[in-house]
């Protein structure tokens, strides 16, 4: 008798660790299924590697994805005190500053300026970016955009009181 019992504990056993075994094996592949099916991959980098979500965008002159609100900003000269980045042009230049990315705003994609001599404006078809007061960006005889040169976004209001 205690032979059949022993016996029948341990089919028991062995029985149950099989079954043990078993709801962890699937609850392991309901959890891969499971983040499987919820999880999404996004993939919004463009075909630099650049991740567009987080607000970077090839620089043809440094060869690497940048912040777009970077380098030096210059306002629109119909509204010099505008604080809306996304109004403004952006300027990045190669480290021997003989050329001048420019990045327009409304626009996904920059154009490279180059100079000629130190001194003189960095030309790209009908635009120009002049050294003056900063820089000035012109296109044709217009002046577009103009900035004074110093890189980060403008502030141009204060918390204090006068």
């Amino acid at each position: 008798m205690k032979k059949i019992i022993t016996l029948l504990v341990f089919t028991l056993t062995l029985y149950s660790c099989k079954l043990t075994n078993q709801n962890d094996e699937a609850t392991e592949e309901g959890k891969a299924n499971v983040t499987v099916k919820d999880s999404t991959v996004v993939n919004d980098k463009d075909e630099n590697g650049c991740l567009a979500s987080a607000g970077y965008i090839w620089s043809k002159v440094n060869k690497e994805c940048v912040k777009g609100f970077s380098g030096i900003q210059l306002n629109p000269i119909n509204n010099p005190d505008n604080e809306d980045e996304t109004k403004s042009a952006y300027v990045l230049f190669s480290e021997d500053a003989e050329k001048a990315e420019i990045f327009l705003p409304n626009d996904t994609t920059s154009m490279v300026l180059s100079r000629s001599a130190e001194g003189k404006p960095w030309v790209f078809k009908e635009w120009q970016l002049v050294p003056w007061k900063g820089y000035v960006l012109k296109k044709g005889t217009e002046n577009k955009f103009a900035g004074d040169g110093e890189i980060g976004k403008k502030v141009t209001e204060t918390d204090t009181e006068q």
